[in-house]
């Protein structure tokens, strides 16, 4: 059915974006219903309960509402009454900006950690994209994930990063209508500019200049070097252009985690998701060394190194039903 709404065939969508499957959220589902699920199940797997954190913060740019926060619907529903609730809005590379200022909220100026945090990739991109568009319906799908933040083992957890924006090329994805700028109306529904549109072909040029750059400079301020990384989970874009760039990054021993074959792209929510999946198939052992990637509009790009470890990092990934 993606196919035909498309104008497309199934083979044309494999040979463009490695994409198989997708999953979509019910009609009767937002972005926090599926962080909710993901959040829940998190919490469960990191051993803690919701009243034990001090903050939680959801990345998406599908929110369920221009205000409030999904953060807060998310906050409420699964009784975290002592932690304070937010949104971070970068699009694709959202988990890793959401990640990094929730480990640094947590952080005391001695660089100890205390309490902990929840941090959520959602994104329901069902809602916005042009099914006719085969450059974007094809590619995205539904989906949440989760992780726990809290204090690890010495020499685990995350151990530097680096983010970047670059808003003069804001105009290579967006959506148009919708905000203070160009509030709904008739018109802007009748010439479809609450769809969400994306120049390809030049976010795959800054994804190929900027994704070594990021990675290049994460490791140089962590003090790592390429071969030390055991792992790399980047933002589950596009298959085939992930195919394209990786052997430019430079990471050649580490492994990486690719599952948007089976996923799609479902933004903010793919490197959680991703994380997820390999996590529960014992892909990453004590000691291992991650590198994390996102990039997405703004345009935006975020790296993170993690050092895995008994007790480092606790996920959590839940599709949207089919």
């Amino acid at each position: 059915m993606v196919a035909e709404r498309a104008g497309v065939t199934e083979e044309w969508i494999l040979r463009k974006t490695g994409i198989r499957e997708r999953r979509y959220a019910a009609e009767s589902e937002a972005t926090s219903d599926l962080a909710v699920e993901a959040a829940r199940a998190a919490l469960d797997a990191a051993g803690i309960t919701a009243d034990e954190l001090a903050w939680v913060v959801v990345a998406t740019s599908t929110p369920d509402h221009p205000q409030p926060a999904t953060a807060c619907l998310v906050q409420d529903r699964i009784g975290a009454g002592r932690a304070a609730a937010f949104d971070i809005n970068s699009v694709c590379s959202g988990f890793v900006f959401a990640l990094v200022t929730a480990a640094r909220l947590l952080a005391d100026p001695d660089g100890a950690v205390r309490g902990y945090g929840l941090v959520i990739g959602a994104d329901v991109y069902s809602r916005i994209v042009d099914r006719a568009d085969r450059r974007t319906a094809v590619l995205f799908g539904d989906g949440a994930g989760a992780v726990v933040l809290g204090p690890v083992p010495e020499g685990a957890g995350l151990l530097g990063s680096h983010l970047a924006s670059h808003g003069d090329r804001r105009e290579l994805i967006h959506v148009e209508a919708g905000g203070s700028r160009l509030p709904a109306s008739e018109k802007t529904v009748a010439l479809g500019q609450h769809h969400f549109r994306m120049d390809g072909r030049a976010v795959r040029d800054f994804v190929a200049a900027e994704l070594p750059s990021s990675v290049g400079a994460l490791l140089a301020s962590s003090g790592l070097r390429p071969e030390q990384v055991d792992h790399f989970v980047p933002h589950q874009a596009n298959g085939v252009l992930l195919a394209d760039i990786l052997p430019t990054v430079g990471l050649t021993r580490a492994r990486t985690h690719l599952y948007v074959a089976e996923h799609g792209n479902t933004s903010a929510g793919s490197i959680p998701l991703a994380l997820d999946t390999a996590c529960r198939s014992g892909a990453f052992a004590d000691g291992d060394l991650l590198v994390l990637s996102g990039f997405g509009g703004g345009m935006s790009i975020g790296s993170v190194a993690l050092r895995w470890g008994s007790g480092a990092a606790r996920t959590s990934g839940k599709d949207a039903a089919a």
